[in-house]
């Protein structure tokens, strides 16, 4: 009996043992599972690709980078099964083959502050309208501040239909002639002189104006202080600008946006005043100033680096004589210049008045768009409408305006055709039809 024991004690004790090891054996092998389920979900939750819907205006060192990025998650409890997995794989791979030709150039904010590289969302896919525009002016001491002086309303001056067609484009560009600053003193012995008060740069963005030149003969005209001062309140209002600066580089600089796939670049510079001591400094290595073109080499050096680096170039140039509507030597000689070095489209202002629209090896001239919202004189101006693809110029309009009281009108009817008419006859080599639009 005691041997029996002994067995059923040795079995009891096998028994015992093979419990003690199993037991932790499945607690284990089932930690270890769980553990590799959650890996599994947090390696897919990790990988999952950021859908980015839209990155907005990124500044340059005119202002902070700030690309807005809206990641979009699906609904809670969704699931994707069958036709639905298939087409998003399909959405996956059509959003793969359609990635910007630039999304390096997007993933890369440092370099687009430096650059001076801006992004906009067309408002038609694959096509970008530009709008431009000729001299503003918002000194208080001028009479054209008169209409919205009380009550801060730009519309006011500047009519709801023509800021409705601003806002509407892509890219609204004008011409800052003035400087924003309280500091300064006036220009000696200069018969004019502009300066307006920082706030009021506001204004451009209630007109839905996108970018602005200052490479003109009155952004300089309280100094250095006042020209520093505009650069500031533009980058903090989020006006990119180009045609000054505060040293040649940043003068010089082109400034880009990608809008859609398509990069444009835009120059500015200034042939005005026609001295080599000019009251409009030119920006130097050490010291602000605008970008001038009297001498034109450096411009058509920044037309070629632009066009090497974008897709389309726009030469905003402030040239002519004012208050004459006959081209000079300078414009005629300089114009197909700056299309040689690369500009796709010439837009031109300073003579205070219209100028032809002209072709230049197939490119697009308007010597001078005239007065935009500046002094109070009755006066026919325009806004210059071009939509682009990534083919080049798919429309050019002309768009007939009147300035008068102090007020900027888009003109209709038999005023609207008077403008159209006189433009057909002083402008060659082209056509303009009975909406404005331009061929050749």
């Amino acid at each position: 009996m005691a041997k029996k024991r002994s067995r059923k004690n040795r079995k009891k004790k096998r028994i015992r043992f093979h419990r003690s090891f199993f037991l932790p054996f499945i607690l284990t092998l089932t930690a270890a599972m769980a553990l590799g389920v959650l890996a599994l979900a947090a390696h897919q939750w990790i990988m999952e690709p950021v859908k980015t819907k839209k990155t907005d205006i990124v500044q340059s060192d005119h202002g902070k980078v700030t690309p807005v990025i809206d990641n979009a998650a699906p609904e809670e409890g969704a699931e994707q099964t069958g036709d639905g997995a298939e087409a998003a794989g399909t959405e996956k791979e059509t959003a793969s083959e359609t990635a910007s030709k630039y999304q390096e150039v997007l993933d890369d904010p440092a370099f687009m502050e430096e650059n001076a590289i801006y992004v906009r969302e067309p408002a038609q896919p694959g096509r970008v309208t530009m709008t431009f525009a000729g001299d503003i002016l918002f000194d208080t001491n001028y009479a054209i501040m008169g209409t919205v002086a009380s009550g801060g309303d730009i519309s006011k001056g500047v009519m709801p239909e023509v800021i409705e067609r601003m806002q509407a484009s892509d890219i609204m560009m004008l011409n800052n002639e003035f400087a924003y600053s309280n500091r300064g003193t006036p220009i000696e012995e200069k018969q004019f002189t502009f300066r307006a008060k920082p706030e009021t740069a506001a204004y451009l963005n209630d007109m839905g104006v996108d970018i602005v030149s200052l490479a003109n003969n009155h952004a300089y005209d309280y100094g250095p202080d006042a020209l520093t001062d505009t650069l500031d309140t533009l980058r903090e209002t989020g006006i990119p600008y180009v045609g000054a600066g505060r040293d040649i580089s940043e003068a010089r600089r082109p400034v880009y946006y990608i809008v859609g796939d398509i990069k444009i670049a835009f120059v500015s510079a200034t042939q005005i005043e026609r001295l080599d001591t000019p009251d409009t400094k030119e920006a130097t290595e050490t010291s602000p100033g605008v970008f001038r073109c009297w001498n034109g080499a450096k411009f058509l050096e920044t037309i070629r680096e632009a066009a090497e680096n974008s897709d389309f170039v726009v030469a905003y140039v402030h040239w002519g004589t004012e208050n004459q509507v006959e081209l000079d030597w300078a414009q005629l000689k300089q114009a197909p210049e700056l299309i040689a070095a690369g500009a796709d489209l010439v837009i031109g202002d300073h003579p205070h008045c219209l100028q032809p629209i002209g072709v230049i090896q197939g490119v697009p001239v308007i010597y001078s768009l005239g007065n935009f919202w500046f002094n109070s004189k009755t006066l026919d101006t325009c806004m210059v409408e071009v939509v682009i693809d990534e083919t080049g110029i798919v429309s050019y309009q002309f768009i007939p305006c009147l300035q008068s009281g102090c007020r900027t009108t888009l003109l209709e009817g038999a005023e609207k055709e008077r403008v159209l008419a006189y433009m057909r006859g002083i402008s060659e080599g082209v056509r303009i039809d009975e909406e404005g639009f331009v061929s050749w």
